[in-house]
């Protein structure tokens, strides 16, 4: 894989790949580009959906908006790292542009349902898997009416999905609750930086830039 920095002049080797996770309505995309927006070489994944835009939604920034017809051809070639259909629509991540951003040694964090993380956890592609969790079942039920982009009806699937998810958090390597938005966003960007100063990560700038400390380097 290719380089990337973190600040102070520091060359990191490679780059990883964060999935984060949640119910309809916890924040999840909400907290994955406040957190790219604070830290440097980490990058969003878009995804590509057959569902309509949203009000203020923009094709390429919130999504790829793509017909029916040209996501089952995608999938049907192998082009997403995941995907799955989710509210009466699909939705995938591009395997390409993940693996292409990996190399040139940028973090990639994206947000997926659940069966997109299990994809990817039982794919080739070393991941860390995140869940966020509302803070309670009413808060969570408040945040999906209160956005106003969903039917009653809509509200209600998305609820009825929710209790299924919530079940499964144990398949996660991290776990948020997002009460305070401000919290939220420095755990997760806490668990982005955590990876980034392991030594099987940051040991080739160490081998690099400290030969003082390796046998024989002077």
């Amino acid at each position: 894989m290719g380089r990337g920095k973190l600040g102070m002049g520091i060359e990191m080797s490679g780059g990883e790949l964060f999935v984060v996770s949640a119910p309809s309505g916890a924040g999840k995309t909400t907290l994955c580009r406040q957190v790219c927006r604070l830290t440097q070489g980490l990058v969003y994944s878009v995804s590509h959906t057959t569902r309509a835009p949203r009000p203020g939604e923009e094709d390429g920034r919130d999504y790829f908006f793509v017909s029916e017809e040209i996501f089952r051809k995608m999938a049907e070639n192998g082009e997403f790292l995941e995907w799955a259909k989710l509210y009466n629509n699909m939705y995938g991540t591009s395997r390409a542009w993940v693996l292409e951003q990996l190399q040139q040694g940028n973090d990639v964090i994206m947000d997926v349902d659940i069966q997109g993380a299990r994809q990817i956890r039982a794919g080739d592609l070393p991941c860390h898997l995140i869940f966020v969790l509302p803070p309670s079942w009413d808060t969570l039920r408040l945040r999906l009416a209160n956005r106003g982009t969903d039917s009653r009806q809509e509200v209600e699937l998305r609820l009825g999905w929710a209790e299924k998810e919530l079940q499964v958090w144990e398949m996660f390597d991290y776990l948020i609750v997002n009460d305070e938005l401000k919290e939220a966003v420095e755990e997760l960007r806490s668990v982005v930086m955590a990876q980034r100063c392991r030594k099987e990560r940051r040991g080739q700038w160490v081998r690099s830039h400290w030969k003082v400390l390796i046998p024989g380097g002077r």
